[in-house]
């Protein structure tokens, strides 16, 4: 239901000339920021080639979590990524469904204006996890370990086109 409203809004905006954008972390958005991520080299070779993609306890797939905090009745949405045909490939990106299991997913969360400073580099993940500005669950070593590509994930927020002035439904 919610994806058809947002559908309909914007095959209306298309109509009346004017583009509009899914909320940030819904549903939608999750679609999106799944393709950009297989467009991404770094998100794509780097996490593969350090096994992070691999480490997956024979899943198939690892997840990672995102939510805006100022939207508490807001779903939360990830991206499920794979370790396949040598790079680490979204596989899905949507509602979450499945419980996470934080030996090898992750889940992310920040009020809507600092996802956007950290979409646009204003600062990295560290700086955001030292100041309470990203809640972090997962296995902090393997990230620590992902630096670079995590902050390519936090910069790929901001290069997936997202509304903010409304929660998703």
């Amino acid at each position: 239901m919610r994806a058809n409203r947002w559908m309909l809004a914007a095959a209306l905006a298309a109509l009346a000339g004017t583009a509009t954008a899914a909320p940030l972390m819904s549903e939608e958005w999750a679609k999106a920021a799944c393709t950009a991520w297989n467009a991404d080299a770094t998100l794509t070779k780097d996490l593969y080639e350090t096994g992070w993609a691999a480490n997956d306890k024979k899943r198939g797939y690892k997840a990672l979590q995102v939510a805006r905090k100022d939207c508490k009745s807001s779903q939360k949405v990830e991206v499920r990524i794979a370790a396949r045909d040598g790079k680490a490939f979204c596989v899905s990106g949507g509602l979450s469904t499945a419980r996470l299991d934080l030996d090898v997913d992750y889940a992310m969360t920040a009020d809507t204006r600092r996802w956007i400073e950290m979409g646009k580099g204003e600062y990295g993940p560290m700086r955001a996890m030292m100041f309470g500005r990203l809640s972090f669950e997962g296995p902090m070593g393997e990230a620590m370990g992902n630096m670079g590509p995590f902050e390519a994930f936090l910069l790929l927020v901001g290069k997936v086109p997202g509304e903010t002035n409304a929660c998703p439904q």
